[in-house]
């Protein structure tokens, strides 16, 4: 055990807390913070990760980070000590966050509402100005169509001997009174919306996405470098837990179909090298990887689960 695993564990008892609490206050798996205690980094999953998890350990006993690290760099490895962002901290405070952020997160949703109740307005008219335009294109019959006098025009012998066909143009039932009958053309049936997927919340690094227009729901999880995830139900199932690897053809990519579940819970340990796909469809982080390396996201499945 290193000088530094001694500090952090005294620190932890002073406090009288066990591994169990401090990983359930820190979201660190056990092993990991037994590994820091004894000074045994190999077990991280990777490089990336020793410094951040040292330092959300210090910050949950009571102890400072930076002093931690300009007492101890010994006890840290060259190879693993990069210079990670000081936003990694899951232990930040509400005073951490500045005032105009807050405020625009707080009318974001509102924003978007605003926005799609504009858009299915749109769609809306769009359709019912098409159609008005299919209905005033119909062949009508001209108002000021000359009329011509069959009878007059015809020679007598031939009015007499034609009787019948005359009738039959009085009563319409001709071939002219056949080719004046409007032809109405099909009305073109709307397309079904487009799946969408919208920002319902934010809040740190935790963010909550409302799933809607599709009647399936199969997540894909691509690493394009070293990740770990995990991957739940709305009810704490997993369905998947562990390390993701680029290169890695059989742990590069993990998919999930959860059309049944009214929501999936993602645990991102690395979302800078995670991207996340919903049907085929990327989607995009609403709270910056560079903010936030590590990120708890939440989709609601709106569809129809039955």
């Amino acid at each position: 055990m290193t000088e530094l695993g001694n500090r952090l564990k005294e620190a932890r008892l002073a406090k009288g807390m066990s591994l169990d609490d401090l990983q359930t206050a820190t979201k660190i798996q056990k092993r990991y913070l037994v590994g820091i205690e004894e000074g045994n980094y190999s077990v991280m999953p990777g490089k990336f990760y020793v410094r951040a998890f040292i330092k959300q350990y210090a910050e949950v006993v009571g102890l400072h980070p930076e002093e931690l690290f300009e007492e101890f760099k010994s006890d840290i490895p060259t190879a693993m000590n990069e210079d990670i962002p000081e936003k990694l901290s899951r232990v930040q405070t509400r005073k951490d966050i500045s005032g105009g952020t807050s405020k625009f997160f707080e009318i974001l949703p509102k924003v978007l509402i605003a926005v799609f109740v504009v858009g299915v307005f749109a769609v809306v008219y769009y359709f019912y100005e098409q159609f008005s335009g299919n209905n005033a294109t119909d062949p009508a019959e001209p108002e000021n169509t000359p009329s011509v006098n069959v009878e007059n025009n015809l020679p007598e012998d031939t009015n007499e001997n034609n009787g019948s066909g005359e009738n039959e143009a009085e009563d319409g039932t001709g071939e002219d009174a056949e080719q004046e009958e409007p032809v109405e053309e099909p009305v073109e049936e709307p397309e079904p919306p487009a799946q969408e997927v919208t920002v319902a919340e934010t809040n740190g690094q935790y963010t909550t996405y409302e799933l809607k227009n599709t009647d399936k729901f199969e997540l894909k999880l691509v690493s394009t470098g070293e990740t770990w995830v995990n991957i739940k139900n709305g009810k704490d199932y997993s369905f998947f837990q562990g390390m993701l690897v680029a290169g890695d053809e059989a742990n590069s990519t993990k998919t999930v179909d959860l059309t049944k579940e009214e929501a999936a819970v993602l645990v991102i340990g690395n979302s800078s090298n995670t991207e996340i796909y919903i049907n085929d469809e990327k989607i995009e982080y609403a709270v910056s990887p560079s903010d936030f390396v590590r990120q708890d996201i939440t989709i609601r499945n709106s569809a129809d689960t039955e």
